[in-house]
């Protein structure tokens, strides 16, 4: 496995224990509609978020939540709108960019709260 995909996967563990110490219930990662995935979907609250994780070990290239596009932000739209077409909810939407910079000392975190509600 390349080690991009490694460290995505690490960033996504780290960012469920981040979400489940703040007392999120995770209720999906990794969740699929047709090409498009959303990395977790989680309540807290009246809130529903959809979350996007982004890991980098440098800042060699940016920050990892520069590397969140339009685009990536409307395949996030358009997932949860099939999301919530499969699991109807009566909580507000939210979406959520979780930045996760991965170094010797620890994981940095950066979580970017967008606040679209639907």
């Amino acid at each position: 496995m390349a080690t991009h995909n490694d460290t995505g996967k690490t960033g996504e563990a780290l960012a469920i224990e981040f979400f489940r110490e703040r007392d999120y219930l995770i209720l999906h990662t990794n969740w699929r509609w047709r090409h498009l995935e959303i990395d977790l979907i989680a309540t807290k609250g009246n809130y529903l978020h959809f979350i996007e994780v982004k890991t980098r070990t440098s800042e060699r290239f940016g920050k990892p939540e520069a590397n969140v596009s339009r685009k990536k932000l409307r395949n996030l739209q358009d997932a949860a709108a099939a999301y919530l077409h499969t699991y109807p909810s009566k909580k507000r939407i939210q979406f959520d960019v979780l930045s996760i910079l991965s170094t010797p000392q620890g994981p940095q975190y950066t979580l970017i709260e967008d606040h679209y509600v639907w």
